[in-house]
């Protein structure tokens, strides 16, 4: 009897043990899927022009990015985003570059980056049709809506925002997002924007849509039509359409594209001299609209940068001494580290994220724009003035 109960014992010891085996190789196996299922494979393209192969690189890259962002749309998957993404092969075929990709995917809440607050510059959003506003309007629109977004973004404490919204990117606004220079497709400009403001981002747009629909027709008979024909003069409907983008300062790529549309019946003008933001301008029902437009493209924008890597660019090397155009504002702290990333790697045009990095930076004195450290390991004669620094997990 006793020697069937050990055998009892262990037949069942053995059996637990190989449940808990298989446990354990289905927990491998789910988490093995659950990083699977956080990684996409991108494809990106784009024609070699006189540009050359570099510049057909980094907009297939940046198609490639577009595409990454698609597929996270298409997929329902709201809470990911693409953190980072790798390059793992590229190839030519006639006169197009294509380049394929693994994007990671990080959870928005999951992440370190939101600790440091992010360089944005705000440009002016051009209205594609003058003739959607009188000249007895307001004309606030085209720097006051990117202004706006700029400022809410400062208030969250994510982001530091650059006024430049007297000018705009888009010598055509009808073709934006693309960004045209003389008549071609060019990044150059939203590189110029940023490398002169020492951002991370640019923040463009366009006003699409600001149309006072037309009340001279009334469709129909009868008491209502006349109704309608009566209180035409007091009641008037306008459309709005409003498209907001964002580009990454260092490579040009579109990061962010939106459009945000609304409609207003009744009272529907704005009267010349009411500045966005004003309490004037928000007790209108066009501005009422528009402040609601401002609130949701700067709330998208919080939600998809608070944990994108943050960058900034390297301003002075001698030997491994390093200093980088940002401080104690963008709430860097001595003891951070960075990765470096030179411009003078195979991928320069590519940006940061495509590259592997040259070195770590260690900061050593924070002021309060400027921040300064030592190269800790990697070749100091391949940083220059211009590159980069960008944060990372980092052991």
């Amino acid at each position: 009897m006793g020697s069937s109960m050990r055998f009892k014992l262990g037949l069942a010891g053995l059996l637990l043990m190989l449940m808990a085996a298989c446990g354990g190789s289905n927990n491998v196996r789910s988490e093995a899927e659950a990083i699977g299922g956080r990684q996409a494979t991108v494809r990106g393209s784009a024609v070699i022009t006189d540009g050359g192969i570099d510049q057909a690189r980094q907009a297939a890259i940046g198609d490639a990015i577009a595409n990454a962002s698609l597929q996270l749309k298409r997929s329902g998957s709201e809470s990911l985003l693409a953190s980072d993404i790798k390059v793992v092969d590229e190839w030519r075929d006639g006169d197009t570059y294509h380049v394929q990709a693994l994007a990671v995917l990080a959870q928005h809440q999951a992440c370190r980056q939101a600790s440091y607050r992010k360089k944005i510059v705000a440009t002016g959003f051009p209205l594609m049709n003058a003739d959607h506003i009188s000249g007895s309007e307001s004309q606030d629109l085209f720097g006051g809506i990117p202004r706006e977004i700029g400022n809410r973004l400062m208030e969250s404490g994510d982001f530091i925002a650059r006024n430049l919204t007297s000018s705009s990117l888009y010598d055509r606004p009808d073709l934006a997002p693309e960004v045209t220079v003389n008549g071609v497709v060019s990044n150059s400009v939203v590189l110029d924007v940023a490398r002169r403001q020492n951002a991370q981002l640019v923040l463009a747009g366009v006003i699409r849509d600001f149309k006072l629909e037309s009340t001279e027709y009334v469709r129909g008979s009868g008491v209502l039509a006349e109704l309608k024909s009566v209180m035409r003069d007091f009641i008037a409907r306008r459309s709005i359409g409003i498209d907001v983008y964002v580009y990454d300062g260092f490579t040009g790529a579109l990061l962010f594209q939106q459009r945000y549309t609304d409609s207003i019946i009744g009272d529907v003008s704005l009267p010349s001299g009411y500045t966005v933001g004003s309490e004037r301008f928000g007790s209108t029902s066009a501005g009422h609209k528009i402040t609601q437009i401002i609130a949701m493209a700067s709330e998208d924008i919080r939600d998809l940068f608070g944990c994108y890597p943050f960058a900034a660019r390297i301003s002075h090397v001698e030997n491994n001494r390093i200093r980088i155009a940002a401080g104690a504002q963008d709430k860097i702290k001595v003891g951070d580290r960075f990765k470096v990333y030179a411009m003078d790697t195979f991928a320069s045009s590519a940006g940061m994220g495509f590259t592997d990095p040259v070195g770590v930076m260690v900061v050593t004195d924070v002021g309060p724009s400027m921040a300064a450290g030592n190269l800790e390991s990697g070749a100091h004669n391949r940083v220059r003035p211009g590159d980069w620094v960008r944060s990372a997990d980092l052991p």
